[in-house]
């Protein structure tokens, strides 16, 4: 477009790798697709350009948490700052102690806040659980300072949206909705296994003990479990469990064989427990379930009950109860004519709806905006 090519806009993160889905495939990708001069930094990566993006290397030694918070946030900042880009959008609440110096230097910046981080402060157990309301309040105070100062604010939901537009009224959601092009194509039912899976971050608040518990009652099911674990001792804990002999483990996949997992599968899981950085998300899988046309059994949060049940494109359950888990699963499996049905339900909700082609048209528009 003749109104954007000279426009130079940088993403720069310090927390997410250079191919990730929101960032680069859906952000990064639909913005130089609309005539953007378009960069991405991040730490450590392979410097090239990718579908009109160029990806830029922030060398940073590798360590822990803290090391990235300190170190690779100041790598990836004075990276970023080298580009000289007229739009900065940054996606780590880490890096929001360098947002005002940009705006300092006359720059456009957008923070995209893909999480509400004080409610995920709630729940992360790495924090002594005395001292979490404490950080948790002190995150929001200083999110807030520069939040509001900033061009705009972009979120992953509208929850999140709602907080943020109390402070600044460029606040806006950007759903993490699937892209229309990389949907898995709809397969025949009859090809299914008795097979339910799982795609996503293995770990304790996602729910996957209890998960993995309810496969007692389910004798003659498998569950397809993709993806990286949290921490060595919670993957001992899953492995130590009696029913884990029913568990297919992918580990890290590709998005083809994310694809194929689910073409087999007759059931998506996405029993998150109920902290409060859960409730009011909604996670990407749930609607990649939805787009291959398979049944979801997922927690019953008020959000996910609007769309899993009033759709009629899944089922919802408490997710620390194994039994009622293992219940939802047998309900679906015991009526394949119903599970089809609300397989192809969630499909065209995500065909309609619940995609990421009027998100990034209306990102781009709001690009434009910033700057006349």
């Amino acid at each position: 477009m003749n109104d954007s090519k000279h426009i130079k806009v940088c993403h720069f993160t310090s927390a997410h790798p250079s191919d990730d889905i929101r960032i680069f495939h859906k952000e990064c990708v639909t913005l130089a697709e609309a005539g953007f001069d378009v960069y991405l930094v991040a730490a450590n990566t392979k410097e090239t350009t990718v579908k009109g993006v160029k990806i830029v290397n922030a060398e940073s030694p590798k360590g822990g948490r803290f090391s990235r918070m300190l170190h690779t946030a100041k790598a990836v900042y004075e990276k970023a700052l080298s580009l000289d880009a007229d739009i900065y959008h940054f996606h780590d609440p880490e890096l929001l102690r360098y947002a005002l110096r940009l705006k300092r230097k006359g720059k456009k910046v957008i923070y995209d806040a893909h999480e509400d981080v004080p409610k995920q402060i709630m729940g992360k157990f790495w924090i002594n659980k005395y001292l979490r309301k404490t950080v948790s309040v002190s995150f929001r105070t200083f999110e807030n300072h520069v939040a509001k100062r900033l061009d705009y604010v972009f979120t992953a939901t509208p929850f999140i949206r709602d907080r943020f537009a109390q402070i600044n009224p460029k606040a806006i959601d950007i759903n993490n909705f699937p892209l229309l092009s990389e949907l898995a194509e709809e397969t025949s039912w009859d090809g299914k296994k008795h097979e339910i899976c799982y795609l996503g971050g293995i770990s304790q608040v996602r729910g996957i003990a209890q998960l993995v518990d309810a496969l007692e009652y389910l004798p003659d099911v498998k569950l397809n479990l993709a993806g990286k674990y949290s921490h060595a001792s919670f993957e001992a804990e899953l492995k130590a469990k009696p029913n884990w002999n029913q568990v297919t483990e992918y580990g890290f996949v590709s998005r083809q064989e994310t694809i194929q997992i689910m073409s087999q599968s007759m059931v998506g899981m996405v029993t998150l427990l109920p902290l409060p950085n859960h409730i009011d998300s909604q996670p990407n899988k749930m609607f990649e379930y939805m787009s291959a046309a398979i049944p979801v059994v997922g927690s019953d949060f008020p959000l996910w009950r609007q769309i899993l049940v009033d759709l009629d494109c899944g089922l919802c359950v408490d997710p620390a109860d194994p039994k009622q888990i293992a219940e939802a699963v047998k309900t679906l499996m015991s009526d394949p004519e119903r599970a089809a049905q609300m397989g192809k339900n969630g499909r065209k909700a995500v065909m309609e709806k619940y995609n990421w082609t009027a998100e990034g048209e209306k990102m781009v528009e709001i690009y434009r905006q910033l700057l006349g």
